[in-house]
């Protein structure tokens, strides 16, 4: 067999490449290949040029005659706004006055004439006397409403000749604006083109000089493919090719030439298939194609091989090898292939299961990434589109995709979930959609009958035509041919059905293709039911966990406080915080982490964080409510462990917890402070520093018998104190230090900020991508009591004293406007003020506090608190609390290192529903000189 390699042969081998061929390549022959390129190239490059020189010319024109227009409506203008234009119109004699001055402005702008003329268009000057008192040969109409007109226009002789002019005509207007005459000026055509003229040889001459360099380039490209082609023409040139494509690409058998360098320099078709080539292998060394060792063996040696049989992946291949020149000292071969395999119907199925088991394998490595339904549903999608269907539908009932229970009454409405393919060519529910299946449709079936439906043509489905008719015939139009549908289904559980889409491009589904879609869909089921789970055990372990935490503000007057909680992507923990008003407008700060995760630890966090709300409701110290809860977390320790129920909990026990409990007065400005293992707070102060106030560590609660070092601050109005829990610095690539200054970086210039945008900013700059542990961030401002809304002052151990502390405490409440809560508040101290004096030790002190409500406060050096009884019909005293019970709406008893303070608060909405109904007022008036207790 003779291959063609590109390379001219001796004379006596190829006698069409003779003498008379090398004589017609010496030179430029007009029916050679070459030459008939060299003579379209000439055409072209002409026509180019001519072009461009044409273009250039009528370019160049233009702009002359643009000028010639600028110049026109330039002199016009000047001449018509010359001072004295307007006054000589109007003058007896225009022509005397402005005949002159029209003639020295024709010479001095170089226009060939300048006209002045009337609203009638009758001259009065032309550089031709005899034209004057003639009609204006030219448009004036737009003139005479004050517009300017530019035009071309024939008109009598002029100095330059006569002929078409460009000209403008211009109103002269008066002081009032009205048009009083009108000035035309303009050059003829021939001097228009005088502008351009003077161009024309160099554009000439470019022209020129551009055919000469491209004539140079076209005989240089001519002479090289003339060397190519050796001087062969056109239908030469095709026969050859035409041989050339017969010999390699129309016979069923892999030709290859290697060159001596062994690079593979041509590869048919056949070869391409029959060796699994890429497309571009050509030029390539043989080493590199990635062939079986034995192949490569044998086309890199330069040995001749004769029907040797090589297998190359599953086929059978016969291999012949030749010396591309064996009479030459020229290096290279051919090499032929034949493929001898009998078994080809068979080597195709066995393709297609190598195909479904690599899908099978991307199925269980890509589906179940993440605990997440939807995007587990959408890696199903995405895993079977489009390598086994065109089209995917997955779509969940509605319990499987909130983690519930799935039932089976829920079966008809489904929703859709994922989509994966060509979906936007063909209309499909759109995600998140809920569908309503009718009972014919195959979705339906599937999921009742608990087995996969495959309908071959959709053009006869008519359950899943019914289904949306105007829908399904879009679909049809868009040419959607053939459905499996398959239910997926975990422990026996149908959790919804995922649906595979063939097109008219695509062979239609076969039964075997059902039971391959029957094992993709269990495997994915799996793994969406695993997501199901997990969604639905996190819900329940964030809603509990919510349930615990704040869900609003209280009313305080002391802090203005934000807070952000973020659980963490793989279960929630026992992060907690707490905002607590407390007797005497102060308010606590409360910050903790349970250690560990899921329900166990939320309900955990729960039990400490009641522990915390009954602790400072006795209005303990820092140190002591810490102490308390140390107590109580060694207690549950305890208790986990002599139950043994910790093996059945997940984190196995409480093993700790860190806190973090502040109490802020906004009287004073005075922030107690402790912490039991906790992070330290932030503190901003109101010119932007952050600094960390210095809070001494204590350990962690749960340790037992370990005291709690406290810190008081003095916090100026307007500081910011941000309580965290670790989650929020600590990660596991980087150290809480670096956590910490990221944090100090994110407060920086925070001392204008609010609460709500310091949270925001933290959470932005410091939130991590993937959060293993929950994240608690609380943001507090503090807030100074105006001395104005202060009042107190110190009581003798008199009983006569009473009345006079009544009369002062009426003459603040009227200074506060609080007249209408006089008689209550009187009581109230009366009754408060007459219990220290008799059961209590100097000194005696009274304090009344106007914020969101009114707070009376009396102060003595005793530590027995009073007790709330109700007194008999016979007792003459004990009537006295029961009394500030009725007027206030909280009430109680604080200790001081002093003794202790009995402190009621009133709210000041409605003061007047502050008095009982149900108490009758000569009662009440009856109790209130009872100075018994």
């Amino acid at each position: 067999m003779d291959v063609f390699s590109g390379r001219p042969r001796s004379p006596e081998r190829h006698p069409l490449i003779g003498r008379s061929r090398q004589h017609r390549a010496s030179r430029l022959d007009l029916r050679s290949t070459a030459g008939q390129v060299f003579l379209l190239q000439v055409v072209i490059v002409v026509l180019l040029v001519v072009a461009a020189v044409a273009a250039m010319v009528l370019q160049t024109s233009r702009d002359a005659l643009q000028r010639g227009r600028r110049e026109s409506v330039v002199a016009a203008q000047s001449f018509a706004t010359a001072p004295g234009t307007a006054e000589a119109l109007r003058s007896p004699d225009p022509t005397a006055v402005l005949q002159p001055r029209a003639e020295e402005m024709r010479k001095r702008t170089g226009v060939d004439f300048v006209v002045a003329m009337n609203t009638q268009g009758i001259r009065y000057t032309y550089p031709y006397p005899r034209e004057i008192g003639k009609k204006f040969v030219g448009t004036i109409a737009p003139a005479l409403q004050g517009r300017t007109v530019v035009e071309q226009a024939g008109g009598p002789p002029l100095p330059a000749g006569r002929g078409t002019a460009v000209q403008a005509v211009v109103p002269v207007t008066d002081s009032r604006g009205k048009v009083v005459g009108l000035v035309s000026a303009g050059i003829t055509v021939k001097n228009v083109a005088a502008l351009w003229l003077p161009q024309l040889p160099i554009i000439l001459g470019s022209g020129a000089a551009a055919l000469a360099v491209s004539m140079t380039g076209t005989t240089l490209v001519a002479r090289r493919l003339r060397r190519q082609t050796h001087g062969l023409a056109p239908a030469e040139l095709a026969q050859l090719y035409e041989h050339h494509d017969a010999v390699l690409h129309a016979v069923r058998e892999g030709v290859l030439i290697i060159g001596s360098d062994g690079r593979l320099l041509l590869a048919n078709d056949e070869t391409r298939r029959l060796l699994d080539l890429p497309a571009d292998v050509q030029g390539r060394p043989v080493r590199e194609l990635g062939l079986p060792e034995p192949i490569t063996r044998l086309l890199s040696s330069p040995e001749a091989v004769t029907d040797e049989v090589h297998l190359a992946g599953d086929r059978l291949l016969a291999v012949n090898k030749r010396p591309t020149y064996p009479q030459a000292d020229q290096g290279g071969s051919v090499v032929t292939l034949r493929d001898t395999t009998e078994l080809a119907a068979l080597s195709g199925r066995a393709e297609v299961a190598r195909e479904r088991l690599k899908l099978l394998y991307e199925a269980g490595v890509g589906i179940g990434t993440t605990l997440d339904v939807g995007r587990t549903a959408q890696e199903l999608a995405d895993v079977a589109a489009p390598q086994f269907a065109d089209l995917v539908t997955v779509d969940l009932l509605d319990a499987v995709l909130r983690g519930w229970e799935p039932t089976a009454e829920g079966w008809r409405h489904l929703r859709r979930a994922a989509i994966g393919g060509e979906q936007r060519m063909i209309p499909v529910y759109p995600l998140g959609e809920v569908i309503t299946f009718s009972r014919r449709t195959p979705q339906m079936r599937t999921l009742q009958e608990r087995r996969g439906m495959l309908e071959a043509d959709l053009r006869q489905a008519y359950g899943w035509r019914e289904q949306d008719p105007e829908r399904a015939r879009m679909a049809l139009e868009c040419g959607l041919r053939s459905l499996v549908t398959v239910p997926l289904q975990a422990r026996n559980v149908p959790l919804g059905v995922v649906n595979f889409y063939r097109t008219v491009d695509s062979p239609a589904f076969q039964p075997e293709d059902l039971s391959f879609a029957e094992e993709l869909a269990a495997r994915a089921a799996l793994a969406i039911d695993n997501a199901r789970r997990f969604t639905r055990e996190h819900a329940m372990a964030v809603t509990l966990q919510r349930s615990l935490l704040p869900r609003a503000q209280p009313d305080q007057d002391a802090l203005e406080v934000a807070w952000r909680y973020l659980p963490a992507e793989a279960g929630v923990g026992g992060d907690w915080f707490d905002v607590i008003p407390l007797p005497g407008a102060r308010v606590a700060l409360v910050m903790g982490d349970v250690v560990g995760h899921g329900l166990h630890a939320a309900a955990t966090m729960g039990r400490l964080r009641t522990a915390v709300h009954n602790f400072s409701t006795l209005d303990l110290p820092v140190d002591e409510v810490l102490g308390n809860l140390d107590d109580l977390v060694v207690s549950m320790d305890n208790e986990e462990n002599a139950s043994g129920a910790s093996a059945g909990h997940e984190g196995e026990g409480v093993t700790g917890a860190t806190c973090l409990y502040a109490v802020y007065d906004p009287v004073s400005g005075a922030c107690t402070m402790a912490r039991a293992g906790h992070p330290e707070p932030v503190l901003v102060r109101p010119d932007g520093t952050v600094t960390c106030p210095g809070v001494p560590a204590s350990t962690p609660l749960g340790l037992g018998g370990y005291p709690f070092e406290t810190a008081e601050l003095s916090l100026p109005e307007g500081s910011q104190l941000v309580l965290y829990t670790d989650g929020l610095v600590e990660d596991r690539t980087h150290d809480i230090d670096v956590g910490m200054e990221r944090l100090r970086r994110a407060l920086d210039g925070s001392g204008r900020r609010t609460p709500e945008e310091t949270c925001q900013a933290v959470i932005d700059a410091l939130k991590p991508s993937h959060s293993s542990d929950d994240i608690a961030l609380l943001a507090a401002r503090t807030r100074i009591f105006p001395p104005s809304r202060v009042a107190e002052w110190d009581v003798p151990s008199d009983p006569a004293a009473v009345p006079s502390v009544r009369a002062r405490c009426r003459e603040t409440l009227r200074e506060w406007g609080l007249e209408e809560a006089g008689f209550a508040t009187e009581l109230i101290l009366s009754e408060l003020i007459t219990n220290a004096i008799r059961y209590g030790l100097p000194p005696v002190g009274v304090r009344l506090l106007h914020g969101r409500c009114l707070i009376c406060e009396v102060s003595d050096g005793s530590g027995t608190s009073p007790r709330l009884r109700r007194a008999a019909t016979t007792d003459e005293g004990g009537r006295g609390l029961f009394l500030v019970a009725q007027f206030a709406q909280r009430w109680g008893t604080r200790y001081t290192t002093r003794g202790k303070v009995i402190w009621a608060e009133q709210f000041l909405q409605d003061v007047t529903s502050a008095v009982p109904s149900r108490t009758p007022v000569d009662f009440l008036l009856d109790q209130f000189d009872d100075l018994d207790a």
